[in-house]
């Protein structure tokens, strides 16, 4: 067999490993390392969970998740009642700021409003994949906050970097300017990237993060 084929074995094994995810309607493909996943899942909470899986897998490079969706017919939801259960949700939450606001069509979830820091953002995105009747969550929420000198980011987040246990730094570069940050380089796995990621949203000023780092074995 080949390098992919086996690949794409060990992520299905990953799949069904992992006891939230029914995968019997879970397809893997792979292609140098690059791994998509097709078919049906029953709740979107279980479409992140499965691309959070296939990230573990030693030698995948990326994922491309196409898995949609089918809600069983007694997990259908009234836009109007499944965006009360979200806000609810989020309101009882206290890492999201009570300005983020929620829209909901056809049962894509759409985040609105403001926070202050990305944390505040995937937890919002967490909390409305978790309510039963989701389709998607598309993340509009806006980052409002001062923007510090970009030297200063650039400074703060390499530091981050280096003292982060888990994470070898040394391949990384970072640079910053009027709140975007740029992480390039190469890092040995998907944990290590999700390390670099989280710390670069970690700076205060950061408003968008370009991802143009290389997972290599």
């Amino acid at each position: 067999m080949s390098w992919d084929t086996d690949l794409a074995a060990d992520v299905s094994d990953e799949l069904y490993w992992d006891p939230k995810l029914d995968n019997h309607a879970i397809a893997v493909s792979s292609d140098d390392g690059r791994v998509t996943l097709r078919g049906t899942v029953g709740s979107f909470r279980e479409k992140r969970e499965a691309q959070n899986a296939a990230k573990r897998v030693y030698g995948v490079i990326s994922v491309d998740n196409d898995l949609q969706v089918k809600l069983l017919n007694g997990q259908r939801r009234d836009d109007a009642e499944l965006r009360g259960d979200v806000l609810q949700a989020l309101n009882l939450d206290s890492l999201v700021p009570s300005t983020v606001d929620v829209k909901v069509d056809d049962g894509f979830v759409t985040l609105t409003g403001k926070a202050s820091w990305q944390y505040e953002r995937d937890e919002a995105e967490l909390v409305a994949s978790n309510i039963v009747g989701t389709l998607d969550v598309a993340d509009e929420i806006e980052l409002e906050h001062p923007t510090p000198d970009a030297k200063d980011v650039q400074k703060s987040i390499k530091k981050a970097l280096k003292r982060n246990a888990s994470l070898d730094a040394k391949g990384l570069d970072v640079t910053s300017e009027n709140g975007t940050v740029t992480i390039s380089g190469t890092v040995s796995s998907w944990a290590e990237h999700d390390e670099a990621m989280d710390a670069a949203w970690a700076a205060p000023g950061v408003e968008s993060v370009h991802d143009q780092m290389a997972v290599a074995y």
